[in-house]
């Protein structure tokens, strides 16, 4: 269907459905999955015997339930389409995980490419979440409050800036230049500043954090509502529509898009201060995790929270493209030229 408005043609497509995965296709697919695994466990108790067992078990037991997990589903895929579908599409990206993890394991354990211990085995990266899970996770919740107090207070901040100065002439004469001044510089650039003036250590990571958020969302929330189509707000006019109207219900949800390119750049500036204001201040969370096992040479342990770090980071990524995608849904299946 094309939708034309103006000089400006709109085609809606739906997306096209994938076609029906075939048990053989299913089968090969995850034969090469359970290979793959079983080729990391081979390489795995090979390379076992020369490491303590107690730092191997975890390791050996989480390989050999993945493959007996694989194996014994595998008769559901005759059955089940939509299982045979999800799968298809999970089985490469693990499979390649699988074969990382067994390159990993033989260049650290195995010939020693890599000095120990500052590049520890996946088998004593596991082994120190298992043990050491208890502070991982208050650490984990610690960062959790901590980013998403910034985060809300920074997007907070950046919106209302971001409107007033995309909106009115006067404020973006005068507000522009001092973003263009204060913005570009580096949320840990202030630490040392916010480390004085602030009463705490947990007030001055929360401002950093704001602050490293409200310059992305300012700027592009300003340039969404300054580019609104004048056609727009025209037409909002002659039907009657006052300024509140112009603002929330015709600007604001045509700079969306940008507002929402605002937020994610927001949020990886914020998982950068995150980390850095914790290792300098702050007594909880994964940065501080991090530097407290490094002054331990606890490589094994830095690394345990790297991998926290980046499922909890990619979590939160991807909670935010679903909020995306669920206000910006009109965008699917849209091309315009």
């Amino acid at each position: 269907m094309i939708v034309r408005n103006g000089d400006e043609a709109t085609a809606v497509i739906s997306p096209p459905k994938p076609p029906p995965v075939s048990v053989a296709a299913s089968l090969r697919t995850l034969s090469i999955f359970a290979g793959s695994v079983a080729l990391a466990l081979v390489v795995h108790l090979i390379v076992a015997r020369n490491e303590p067992p107690l730092e191997m078990r975890f390791y050996t037991i989480f390989l050999g339930s993945v493959l007996l997990i694989a194996v014994i589903t595998a008769p559901a895929q005759i059955l089940w389409a939509r299982l045979r579908q999800f799968r298809q599409n999970l089985h490469p990206i693990l499979t390649a995980a699988a074969f990382l993890l067994c390159l990993w394991e033989i260049i650290t354990s195995g010939v020693r490419l890599l000095p120990l211990p500052y590049f520890p085995s996946p088998a004593k990266v596991l082994h120190s979440l298992i043990t050491d899970r208890m502070l991982l996770f208050d650490s984990t919740w610690h960062s959790l409050l901590l980013l998403l107090s910034g985060y809300a207070f920074g997007v907070i901040a950046g919106l209302i800036t971001g409107l007033c100065i995309g909106w009115s002439p006067p404020v973006r004469y005068w507000g522009m230049p001092l973003l263009k001044v204060v913005g570009p510089i580096p949320a840990t650039a202030w630490i040392p500043l916010a480390m004085v003036v602030s009463p705490s250590t947990m007030f001055s990571a929360v401002a950093l954090i704001a602050l490293a958020v409200w310059f992305p969302v300012t700027m592009l929330t300003a340039s969404g509502i300054s580019n609104t189509r004048a056609s727009y707000l025209d037409v909002a006019r002659t039907l009657g529509a006052g300024r509140g109207y112009l603002i929330f219900r015709v600007a604001v949800p045509a700079a969306l898009p940008n507002i929402f390119i605002g937020l994610f750049m927001g949020l990886g500036a914020s998982f950068l201060t995150l980390v850095v204001a914790e290792t300098v201040g702050v007594k909880s969370g994964l940065g501080w995790y991090v530097s407290w096992a490094q002054g331990w040479a606890e490589y094994g342990k830095v690394f345990a929270a790297l991998v926290i770090m980046a499922a909890f980071f990619s979590t939160i990524m991807t909670v935010l493209f679903k909020v995306r995608d669920r206000m910006l849904v009109w965008q699917k299946g849209v091309i315009k030229w």
